[in-house]
């Protein structure tokens, strides 16, 4: 019997096809070559797995395959998706999307050159350093603030130049796990510092931190905000202003680290009281991290807010350098903190804030908007109750009340509905709920529903047979 292998054509073969001339013109001849390699490659393997292809000498038959290849390719591997799960923060999706005119700097400084190190004044070298800290000590009272990359490396760079060699005293209630496995211990550990557990899981006295003090060796006191658990029931903790005298009388500072980084007040987006960098400033905290990328509602960084003296510290310490931040960051937090000098603009401006504070009746409007578009284009679909949530590590527990677009039960099954969501373009990010697939418009932004439509529509279009 004839191997069937002998009856694949050659890559030259098939390159100089007439079919194939097209594909060399828009992708170019070398990625041409590299996806019609895999094609035979992926050819040859169903043969020896006994899968013989019909029609193995037609050059035509391979054109398809080719393309395919070329086009999965050419799909970058980060790119836009709709978050219609109703989760704000949603870390896997980028956490928070920003406000337009910080998108707007990021792409300005992006295109070109700019004054990152640059003292346009003086006509000489600046740093890259003052760049947000006039804004960051105008809205927080902060005597001076640092930028880094993110809140984590706010607390390693805080407690690397602090406590280094040294130990930090810490309330065993507050030793969370942050994202991707990451703990606090662990973080101290790679910091230089020594940790001392003092107190509970849930309950720490002020007596507990002054004892591990008065033990000698403790450079530095650590309260870290437990924006991510609750705990409740027979509970104890130390306020910082508490925890900033005693701070005050061993002569070391009190680092917070608040992380989750609202900048107003919760009560405005009808949200639970959360600490804010400028109470936990007032109430004596030296050094206080926080996050850029959650409540705030800017890019990816972590805030240093405290003292003149420790901030310089921080900022000449080497390690500063490894985690410091670039120019488009920059960029997008100065536009996203200019926001906030007007309260009323900023809730409305930066998507987060704007998301959380959206009561149930705008939601009602948008979702009977997108059912309603959705049975003209011939999928049924109906408004029901949904809850949302925070995200990102912030406000464990607490629920955000929605109206949600579920769609049509369909043969396919929901997981399979939503797979081919994810497939659409842009990718259409849902959730299941009671077996069947659901849109939140809390998480859909402006001018994004009617991609959802359409990408709904290819999705249960296939599936319509229902039962």
């Amino acid at each position: 019997m004839t191997d069937p292998r002998r009856s694949i054509p050659s890559i030259d073969a098939l390159l100089a096809a007439e079919e194939f001339v097209g594909l060399v013109g828009d992708y170019g001849h070398e990625r041409v070559v590299a996806a019609a390699r895999r094609v035979l490659d992926g050819v040859r393997g169903a043969i020896a797995a006994g899968d013989v292809r019909r029609g193995l000498s037609e050059t035509a038959s391979y054109v398809a395959d080719v393309a395919d290849v070329l086009e999965r390719d050419a799909v970058p591997s980060l790119r836009e998706v709709v978050n219609a799960t109703g989760v704000v923060l949603h870390t896997n999706l980028g956490r928070a999307p920003l406000a337009d005119v910080a998108a707007q700097a990021m792409a300005a400084v992006a295109r070109g050159y700019s004054n990152l190190e640059y003292d346009i004044d003086a006509g000489a070298r600046g740093s890259r350093y003052d760049h947000c800290v006039s804004l960051l000590r105008e809205l927080t009272g902060a005597e001076d603030a640092l930028v880094v990359n993110n809140n984590a490396a706010a607390l390693v760079l805080a407690l690397n130049t602090l406590a280094r060699g040294q130990k930090v005293v810490v309330s065993r209630g507050e030793l969370v796990e942050i994202g991707g496995g990451f703990r606090i211990p662990d973080i101290l550990e790679r910091s230089g510092a020594g940790l001392v557990e003092v107190g509970s899981t849930n309950r720490t006295r002020i007596a507990d931190y002054r004892g591990a003090v008065e033990n000698g060796g403790v450079a530095a006191i650590l309260k870290v905000h437990r924006s991510n658990f609750r705990i409740t029931g027979f509970t104890e903790d130390v306020e910082v202003a508490e925890l900033s005298d005693l701070a005050r009388e061993a002569g070391v500072p009190l680092i917070h680290d608040l992380g989750s980084g609202l900048f107003v007040r919760a009560e405005e987006l009808g949200l639970p009281e959360e600490p804010l960098a400028v109470d936990s400033l007032k109430a004596g905290a030296d050094v206080v991290a926080v996050s850029g990328d959650k409540l705030l509602g800017g890019p990816q960084a972590g805030l240093l807010l405290g003292s003149k003296d420790h901030i310089a510290a921080l900022r000449t310490n080497p390690l500063c350098r490894a985690l410091r931040v670039d120019k488009m960051t920059l960029a997008g937090l100065e536009a996203t903190l200019r926001l906030y000098r007007d309260r009323s603009r900023a809730v409305v401006e930066i998507p987060t804030l704007r998301m959380l504070g959206a009561d149930v009746q705008e939601l009602s409007e948008r979702a009977e908007s997108m059912a309603s578009a959705l049975s003209e284009a011939g999928v049924s679909a109906e408004v029901v109750d949904g809850m949302g949530a925070v995200g990102g590590g912030t406000y464990p527990g607490v629920t955000l009340d929605s109206a949600v677009v579920a769609l049509p039960t369909t043969s396919a099954g929901a997981s399979e509905v939503a797979v081919r969501l994810r497939a659409g373009s842009p990718p259409v990010v849902a959730r299941i709920v009671s077996d069947r697939v659901v849109l939140d418009p809390r998480t859909v932004l402006p001018g994004q529903e009617a991609d959802v439509i359409r990408v709904v529509v290819e999705a249960i279009g296939p599936v319509s047979g229902a039962p």
